[in-house]
């Protein structure tokens, strides 16, 4: 009886298919990534200035926003139309506007008046409390 001699089967895994796919994700994603621009603000730091800045006499007028969203220029009580039409004729370069809400002052006035700012062209500076 003739017996056949039985061939055991090799349990060896070859790795070089899977490098090649290693390495051809590694190169997609790099250059995919360089094709992809970021999200983010382009912001421009304030920068230092060797020479001092001569002290301003201006003085800037003055919209604050109560704790009910009430509109004050420079201490007057004034409703947000009022505001606005007083704000028209200054609207220039340069121009600057001191916007000081209340601790408890609704957002949405100091965004309003923000707004209006922007709209009109004018520079304003916002007083947090600290």
């Amino acid at each position: 009886m003739a017996l056949k001699k039985r061939s055991k089967v090799s349990a060896e895994f070859n790795m070089s298919s899977l490098t090649d796919i290693i390495f051809l994700l590694l190169i997609f994603f790099m250059l995919t990534s360089t094709v992809v621009a970021p999200n983010a603000l382009n912001l421009k730091l304030p920068g230092r200035s060797d020479t001092p800045a001569a002290p301003s006499t201006e003085r800037l007028d003055e919209v604050r926003i109560d704790a009910a969203g009430g509109f004050f220029f420079n201490d007057r009580r004034i409703s947000q139309s009022e505001l606005e039409a007083r704000l028209q004729p200054q609207a220039r370069r340069g121009y600057s506007m001191l916007i000081a809400p209340d601790r408890e002052a609704p957002i949405e006035g100091v965004v309003t008046v923000m707004d209006m700012a922007m709209r009109l062209d004018i520079n304003g500076v916002l007083a947090a409390e600290e």
